[in-house]
C-alpha cells in the first residue's frame, strides 16, 4: 500500500486569486499560499505522489528535476513541521 500526503481535518482551504489560504482552526493561524506550492498541493490532494508534482513544476515552470523535488520536499516539510499535513495510506483502489 502507497503512501500519500494528506491536510489534516482541522485544515480549512479557501482558493484565492493568488494561491490558497489554509486555516489552521485548532489556532487560528492561516498560512499563505502563493499559486506553485497551491499547484503542489492541488495535486497531491488529487493522489500525486510528490514525484509527480514536482514533474508538474519542471513542465510548467521549466525549471530543472532537481530544484522541483528540493522545492516539494521542503514545502512539504514545512507543512508537516505546523502541524498541517500528515501520511497517510492511500485507500484508493489499485488500477
Amino acid at each position: 500500500m502507497t503512501q500519500r500526503a494528506r491536510l489534516h481535518p482541522h485544515v480549512t482551504t479557501v482558493a484565492t486569486d493568488d494561491g490558497l489560504v489554509l486555516l489552521d482552526e485548532r489556532g487560528g493561524r492561516y498560512w499563505q499560499l502563493n499559486t506553485t506550492a497551491a499547484a503542489i498541493l492541488e495535486h497531491l490532494a488529487r493522489g500525486a505522489d510528490p514525484r509527480t508534482a514536482a514533474e508538474h513544476l519542471v513542465s510548467r515552470y521549466g525549471i530543472g528535476r532537481e530544484r522541483a523535488e528540493s522545492d516539494v520536499r521542503i514545502f512539504l516539510e514545512r507543512l508537516r513541521s505546523a502541524g498541517l499535513l500528515f501520511t497517510a495510506p492511500d485507500d484508493r483502489p489499485a488500477g
